[in-house]
């Protein structure tokens, strides 16, 4: 019997932290590799602030599937073909940036989720089932029930409205995207700020009642993520490719400048 494996969804299902790494400047295809020898379980594959373009995308997301480290595209907006062009690619999962309400959400689950749930087009033979011939009726409720579906929040009005977000049937993780939601807020800069950890005991909440996992991003100072993560946050973006790799590198130069 065919199968697919999603290791970030396999740790949220058992209740784990399932980390991720941004991809900003990786181009080749080893990262997903080289970040699973690290200990990731995602990929933050960002085609929103990249210029990455598709077909790399989705050859990353192809030898990530093998690598055993789970490829998630953050899209760069609402129409139908951005999602369904990385899923049918490889990605094993989608982040939508910026919704705010409800009705874009479900416009989200109606492009990523096969019918009964959405209305997602039914393309050949797919990279995630290995290319194997399936009847459609099963490969695409296992890439229903398999793929992760990601909305971000990133302003107010997104967290006025998270509770009827939560309920929308095929979201699968709420993420608060910090930066973005604290220049919405007028504190830019201030992801330590009281009012952010009141959103996040809100949108945790919200994704309890409704079996849905909450993500933390935009928020690297490791006590900090320490103590969101303390408060049920799950679904947890470490950093990304450059920035790690900066601070590891400008730690190493220090390190040799003082050696006397």
């Amino acid at each position: 019997m065919t199968t697919i494996r999603n290791p970030a969804r396999e740790r949220l299902q058992a209740g784990e932290l399932a980390l991720g790494i941004g991809l900003r400047q990786a181009r080749t295809v080893d990262i997903g590799k080289a970040m699973k020898a690290c200990g990731f379980d995602w990929l933050f594959i960002d085609m929103e602030h990249n210029a990455m373009d598709i077909d790399v995308a989705c050859q990353i997301s192809v030898a990530a599937q093998d690598a055993g480290i789970t490829p998630i595209v953050r899209v760069p907006g609402f129409q139908h073909f951005h999602a369904t062009r990385a899923l049918d690619g490889g990605a094993m999962g989608i982040v939508v940036p910026h919704v705010d309400d409800a009705e874009t959400a479900r416009k989200m689950v109606d492009n990523c989720r096969y019918p009964p749930i959405g209305h997602r087009s039914v393309t050949g033979t797919l990279p995630q089932i290995d290319f194997q011939s399936m009847p459609v009726a099963e490969a695409t409720k296992l890439l229903n029930e398999t793929t992760l579906l990601v909305i971000m929040l990133e302003t107010p009005k997104a967290i006025d409205n998270v509770e009827q977000i939560a309920a929308v049937p095929g979201v699968d993780v709420l993420l608060i995207g910090t930066n973005d939601l604290c220049m919405e807020m007028g504190i830019p800069g201030q992801v330590d700020d009281p009012r952010i950890a009141e959103i996040y005991q809100r949108v945790i909440a919200a994704c309890r009642a409704n079996g849905l996992y909450a993500g933390l991003g935009g928020v690297y100072e490791p006590g900090l993520m320490q103590r969101y993560i303390a408060l049920g946050m799950q679904f947890v973006l470490v950093g990304s490719d450059l920035s790690l790799l900066m601070a590891a590198s400008r730690e190493r130069v220090q390190r040799l400048r003082n050696v006397s």
